[in-house]
């Protein structure tokens, strides 16, 4: 998913580690949440009446004054949120994408405020327009130490990847991330990690399912498999809700393939993302129905989580926040092959005729 214009300039729309353990064990610890586990029995499925709703996982952008208040949100009752993106800065440095410090005191104040509030951030890595740190990276413990030092400087027990385009698609920087990771989840105990990686409304992208196979083969636990149910090609210009169901259908059928996952746990590890309002690829709109008809979809099923991009959007636009584009060729691959772009969101607002935060009542249900 694409960041901010601030974040690489574009107008748009992601010591070795064995030395923090001795940080890490003075942390404050949370149980362990929920992890993908080996296949287990079947188990009687719940009537579509007693499920609850899917959790709601926003993204947000973490430079300060994206306009979207955390703190408020967890008041009324979104207890979590994916901050993005940290990448790449000066080789394998990590930094937050725009060049926005990990000491940046406005984003503290940011994420203590949320926490204040009851809630919490997962800070997720990689991203459409950065460098992710695996690409750059090209020793396994420094990958982990480098993926480290984020989780000790916001003492995080929640992190996500979202992978996409060069990141995804370069398989030696795919073994390291799964090689880096668990061995991260060996020395700190109770971290969830999660995935988000492109889909078709076919299902995951053959990329996103050999990283799941990467992921299996080093013996990551992953809390969640998120799947980008947006952007998918110019063939794509059906409705959004449609494909939305389709793709989630499908990846859960491969997550239970390839995890050896009963039924009910593929349906819960399972996170849906759409892009709210006007997508990157001409003819696409993800409507108000299309978040209530994935709304109800996720209760019926079991789907553990949804998201959307970005919180930032949910709104309506103002005759200055519109501004389009000249034609491009897609950058991070998500679009799919043969697509081009003639218009490109604001990252302030939806496109569509909306009232503030609808968008988000609808995909809480």
């Amino acid at each position: 998913m694409r960041a901010s214009p601030r974040m690489s300039g574009i107008a748009v729309a992601g010591a070795v580690v064995c030395a923090t353990i001795a940080v890490w064990a003075g942390h404050h610890k949370q149980p362990p949440e929920p992890h993908a586990a080996p296949s287990q029995p079947q188990a009687s499925q719940p009537s579509a009446a007693a499920r609850s709703p899917a959790e709601f996982v926003p993204y947000v952008n973490a430079w300060s004054d994206s306009g979207y208040d955390m703190a408020a949100a967890a008041g009324r009752g979104v207890k979590e949120f994916t901050l993005g993106f940290v990448v790449a800065g000066d080789g394998c440095t990590p930094a937050w994408d725009g060049g926005t410090s990990l000491d940046d005191e406005a984003l503290e104040a940011r994420v203590e405020g949320v926490r204040r509030a009851g809630g919490d951030v997962r800070i997720s890595f990689g991203g459409a327009e950065g460098t992710e740190l695996a690409t750059v990276c090209t020793d396994v413990p420094e990958l982990a130490s480098a993926y480290a030092e984020v989780i000790e400087r916001y003492q995080a027990h929640r992190i996500d990847f979202d992978l996409e385009g060069e990141a995804l698609a370069n398989t030696e920087a795919a073994a390291r991330r799964a090689q880096a990771l668990a061995l991260i989840q060996r020395t700190h105990e109770g971290l969830n990690i999660s995935f988000t990686l492109p889909a078709m409304p076919d299902g995951p992208t053959a990329e996103s399912v050999a990283q799941l196979e990467a992921a299996k083969q080093e013996g990551v636990i992953l809390s969640t498999i998120n799947i980008m149910a947006m952007n998918y090609s110019g063939d794509h210009t059906g409705d959004m809700g449609d494909y939305a169901v389709q793709a989630a259908t499908a990846a859960q059928a491969r997550i239970r393939e390839v995890l050896g996952m009963s039924d009910a746990a593929a349906w819960k590890v399972l996170a849906v993302t759409p892009m709210i309002g006007v997508n990157d690829v001409t003819g696409e709109t993800f409507t108000l129905e299309d978040a209530s008809r994935l709304a109800r979809f996720a209760a019926e099923k079991g789907i553990g989580r949804l998201s959307m991009w970005s919180a930032e959007r949910d709104q309506p636009c103002t005759p200055e926040m519109t501004r389009s584009a000249t034609p491009t060729a897609p950058t991070d691959g998500a679009a799919g092959p043969g697509t081009t772009e003639s218009v490109v969101p604001n990252t302030r607002c939806s496109g569509v005729t909306q009232r503030p935060g609808a968008f988000e009542a609808a995909l809480r249900g």
